[in-house]
């Protein structure tokens, strides 16, 4: 018995240790930046000296790692705080809430983002008998799960690349792989495997969710949609919103508003042309739809965030 407690102690200590490390290769590679791209394909590193307040974002289908600090996500009504002991695995694009909650000057939030590409674990799945993962109670294609020694090892591998680029193209691949494996068998390897499995219902949900993301200004019929998963209305409805926590046209309005937002931040139009942009057709219901999403009306919450960019 002690010495099995021994054996987890020095394993939890491995693992800290291992994390700081992490954090420190992040922190030479971000500098004062809050996100730095990297020449690795997908792979982006982030810093912030303070706590945010809640900013809305899209989740892509992605492995978040963070090495220093926290942050919370919130999903409809679900929250998701990950931290260096808990990784945060998204398999759809999902509109979220994001918050980081612990970082200081001395002690700055640092972490990283790994898109994933659903074809690639298809093809995993097709090509080699992946051990199954352990079972899963919750259908949300968003999770935190455990952080492991050997994925954090891939982890550090990767982030490694970053001193010898002229070994990205060939070993970058091969450690991105081992980082989807690593994860296709771990607690949360479940969600990927729905995605990427053909023909199952997630499968079908995660195509209409393509869908709507790159036709949001579209009108659409939530019948339609059912009709092209071969789902019932209500089967549709139901699956939808546990792997999403909103409903089609939830889901729809959310993106809606979050483009307008950034096309009248980043584009300067006015609150008329970007409703008209994003799809609607009457300014008054974007107006109110906007402040319920956003807490203030279009043109006061532009202003105030433009403040607080010149503040920063």
């Amino acid at each position: 018995m002690k010495s099995s407690m021994k054996s987890g102690n020095r394993k939890e200590y491995e693992l800290v240790f291992s994390m700081h490390a992490l954090s420190e290769k992040i922190a030479r590679w971000t500098g004062k930046n809050e996100s730095q791209t990297t020449a690795i394909s997908g792979l982006t590193l982030f810093r912030r000296e303070s706590p945010t307040g809640p900013i809305n974002g899209l989740y892509e289908p992605s492995l978040c790692l963070v090495a220093q600090g926290s942050k919370r996500v919130l999903l409809g009504e679900d929250t998701y705080i990950y931290d260096s002991q808990n990784y945060l695995i998204t398999s759809l694009h999902l509109p979220t809430i994001v918050q980081v909650t612990e970082a200081s000057r001395e002690k700055p939030y640092l972490g990283l983002k790994m898109t994933l590409d659903p074809k690639e674990i298809s093809q995993m799945m097709l090509d080699n008998p992946i051990p199954p993962p352990r079972i899963q109670q919750s259908s949300r294609a968003m999770a935190t799960g455990k952080m492991t020694q050997p994925l954090l090892e891939a982890t550090h591998r990767l982030v490694d690349l970053l001193s010898a680029e002229e070994d990205i193209p060939f070993l970058a691949p091969i450690i991105q792989r081992e980082i989807l494996y690593r994860l296709l068998v771990g607690d949360q390897g479940m969600r990927l495997r729905q995605i990427a499995l053909a023909g199952s219902q997630c499968h079908q949900i995660a195509r209409t969710i393509e869908w709507i993301k790159n036709h949001f200004a579209e009108p659409f019929l939530v019948n339609d949609l059912a009709k092209e998963t071969g789902m019932s209305i209500s089967t549709f409805h139901h699956h939808f919103r546990s792997m999403t926590s909103l409903s089609p046209l939830q889901y729809q309005k959310q993106l809606r508003l979050q483009e307008a937002r950034r096309l009248m931040m980043t584009e300067r139009l006015d609150a008329a042309t970007a409703a008209l942009h994003v799809g609607y057709e009457s300014p008054s219901q974007f107006s109110r739809e906007y402040s319920r999403m956003f807490g203030a009306p279009p043109l006061r919450d532009i202003t105030n965030l433009r403040q607080i960019e010149l503040f920063d």
